[in-house]
């Protein structure tokens, strides 16, 4: 058998145990005591592949996959980068990492942009090619560390700033850890090598039109330069979902192919602000010249079909932006004038999308930002907390009797009876989770003042 087919069949067996879940000839695994073993998710197998056959940290390649689409295929369409899967292969005329994966593993582009273990695999060839490349021996592969210029690589910005920002998120993944899909990565501690990268800085320089935020320029291939409010009125403010990563849409408006940009960009963990365009000169955006030349275009990381990407942090964050804008500008605080991307007239997006929080977003947006507090009090030993306001929603997680909670936002859902008499009122106490109102007290019987309706 020559090399090539050797290796060729080495890789095709790689893949069937990825897809299947099971090796061939492997001895089956012995059952404890307590019983059969659960089998390894597909998604878990497909990591475990990828991370063997290219000889990159699994932790990586799942840290990466949560920064970049929190491990969601989002059913085989691109995002804004034009890049697939829950790795976000890309192919547009600056970034080519599909490509490169499909060099690297033989696999067809099909496969590699609709089926997640071949798109795994893509990735992880990607990045090892990109290490090989930097001289990265084996030694090297093994330090999670090391791989810090690689994944600035893949990220594919072209300021030095923007690249490391991307590449230090998914080591702020790794170090805070995180779960999703089944896949559970611990925190760590970490101090990544950014090589050249060092000098690029963290932070970089801060926008001179909202202080908060940075300034990260789109390339001038994607707005055009104007002097508003002198040269166009601003009316109105276009909200957006990004269908893509916080650092990759930033970088997005950085390429010259994009012939897109918007004002500002928020990230979902936290809340933070990357500026692109000057609020002066009209970003394209809308998909209007009207509505281009007289608003601001504000873009939110994430995808309009997972609604884990809408924060609090990142709501609020961007209630203040539009709050301070709507003041600057003389712009109502109001749904006439703050408007999603598919009321633009001529629209062909859906952005924000059905998850967008309306009622919630403008009581911030007009000054109603409280965040109250209460105590568990449950007969049982925890509460369950569920997806949504209501009994009929999904367990997603418990807290414990006693404990204390933050209520970001409150919501009418199904009555329940508790503790604390019968309400309709559930509290929102994190992105997608809630508990009832009958058993927290929070020293108001219902509604707590200047907290905000979900």
């Amino acid at each position: 058998m020559s090399a090539r087919t050797s290796h060729r069949s080495r890789f095709l067996l790689a893949l069937t145990t990825a897809l299947t879940g099971v090796a061939v000839g492997a001895t089956p695994a012995a059952a404890d005591p307590g019983g059969t073993p659960a089998p390894a998710t597909p998604l878990a197998t497909a990591f475990d592949t990828a991370a063997a056959r290219y000889d990159v940290p699994r932790d990586l390649l799942v840290a990466l996959g949560h920064a970049e689409s929190r491990l969601d295929m989002h059913g085989g369409a691109p995002s804004a980068a034009g890049g697939y899967g829950l790795m976000h292969l890309t192919s547009n005329p600056e970034v080519h990492t599909l490509d490169e994966a499909a060099a690297l593993t033989r696999l067809s582009p099909a496969a590699l942009r609709t089926d997640p273990v071949a798109n795994v695999l893509g990735a992880a060839a990607v990045l090892r090619a990109y290490a090989d490349q930097a001289g990265r021996t084996g030694a090297d592969r093994d330090d999670v560390n090391a791989w810090h210029p690689a994944l600035a690589r893949y990220g594919g910005a072209h300021d030095p700033a923007v690249a490391r920002r991307y590449a230090d998120g998914v080591y702020d993944l790794l170090r805070a850890g995180f779960t999703g899909r089944g896949e559970t990565v611990p925190g760590r501690p970490v101090a990544p090598l950014r090589g050249g990268l060092e000098r690029a800085g963290g932070v970089g320089t801060l926008s001179t039109d909202y202080g908060p935020a940075v300034w990260a320029p789109a390339s001038t291939s994607n707005y055009t330069v104007a002097s508003r409010p002198g040269s166009h009125p601003v009316t109105r403010i276009v909200i957006h979902t990004a269908q893509g990563s916080y650092s990759g849409t930033v970088g997005w408006f950085q390429n010259p192919a994009a012939q897109a940009s918007a004002h500002y960009t928020f990230r979902s963990s936290d809340g933070a602000v990357t500026q692109s365009v000057r609020e002066k000169d009209i970003a394209w955006h809308a998909g209007n010249w009207t509505y281009n030349t007289q608003s601001i275009g504000i873009e939110h990381e994430g995808y309009v079909d997972n609604p884990a990407w809408l924060t609090d942090a990142m709501y609020r964050a961007s209630a203040a932006l539009t709050r301070s804008l709507a003041t600057k500008y003389g712009i109502p605080k109001d749904r006439a004038h703050i408007i999603g991307h598919n009321e633009v007239p001529g629209a062909t997006h859906t952005d924000p999308g059905p998850n967008w929080n309306w009622t919630y977003y403008l009581q911030l947006v007009n000054g109603i930002t409280g965040v109250g507090s209460g105590t568990v009090s449950t007969s049982a030993s925890t509460l369950n907390v569920r997806s949504g306001p209501g009994a009929s929603y999904p367990v997603v997680g418990s807290v414990a009797d006693g404990a204390t909670i933050a209520v970001y936002c409150q919501a009418v859902g199904s009555t329940v009876t508790g503790p604390y008499g019968t309400t309709a009122v559930w509290n929102r106490i994190g992105t997608n989770r809630y508990v009832s109102d009958a058993y927290v007290l929070t020293g108001y019987d219902g509604y707590i003042p200047n907290v905000p309706r979900c």
